[in-house]
C-alpha cells in the first residue's frame, strides 16, 4: 500500500507542477496584456490632450475672428472722417495684407512695410529688376519658394499701380506721368 500512496503523491505532485507551470504562463500573458493596455492608455491620453488643445485653439480663433468682424475697421472710419490718403492706416485686423490701389497724391507710407521696402529697392535700382534681383537687393532669402512669394507681392504692386510690370518678368517703378522706363534703360 505504501506503493500506491507514493504513486498518488507523485501523481498529485505532477498535477501540481503542471498546474503551476500553466498558471505562471497565464499570469505572464495577463501581465503582458495589462502592460500593453497601460501603454495604449498613455498613448490615447496624449492623443486626447492634443485634441483638446486643438479644440481650445480653434474656439479661441473663432471667438477672436467673430470679435474682429463685429468691430468697424479703423481704416474705414478714418476715410469717412476725411483722413488724407498719405497717412498710414492700421494693419489689417485678420492678417491679410492690404495693398490699396495707387491714387494721385498717395504715398508709399500707406503700404505695409514689406511693400514699402520693395518700392525703395525699385527706386534705388533705377532700372527694371526680376524678382530674384529684388530679393538680393532687399536682403531677402533667394530660394525658389521665397522668390515666388516675392514675385506675388511684386505682381500685386503692379496690379494696383505702384509698380509697372515689364515683359520678361521685370518690375520697375510706375511712372504715372507716362514715362515708364523701358527695360535696359
Amino acid at each position: 500500500m505504501v506503493r500506491s500512496s507514493t504513486v498518488v503523491r507523485s501523481g498529485k505532485e505532477a498535477v501540481w507542477a503542471r498546474w503551476s507551470r500553466n498558471s505562471s504562463a497565464r499570469e505572464a500573458a495577463a501581465r503582458a496584456e495589462a502592460d500593453r493596455l497601460r501603454a495604449r492608455i498613455e498613448e490615447l491620453s496624449g492623443d486626447r490632450a492634443r485634441a483638446e488643445e486643438r479644440v481650445l485653439r480653434l474656439a479661441i480663433t473663432r471667438e477672436e475672428a467673430a470679435r474682429v468682424l463685429e468691430e468697424p475697421p479703423e481704416a474705414d472710419t478714418a476715410r469717412q472722417e476725411g483722413t488724407p490718403a498719405g497717412t498710414p492706416g492700421p494693419a489689417s485686423p485678420i492678417g491679410a495684407v492690404t495693398v490699396p490701389p495707387w491714387q494721385e497724391g498717395a504715398e508709399a507710407s500707406v503700404l505695409p512695410r514689406a511693400y514699402q521696402d520693395l518700392l525703395e529697392v525699385a527706386e534705388d535700382a533705377g532700372r527694371p529688376l526680376r524678382a530674384a534681383e529684388f530679393a538680393v537687393a532687399a536682403g531677402l532669402a533667394t530660394d525658389k519658394a521665397k522668390v515666388e512669394a516675392l514675385r506675388s507681392k511684386l505682381k500685386r504692386l503692379a496690379a494696383r499701380g505702384w509698380l509697372a510690370g515689364e515683359p520678361g518678368g521685370l518690375f520697375t517703378l510706375h511712372d504715372h506721368e507716362g514715362k515708364t522706363p523701358k527695360p535696359g534703360q
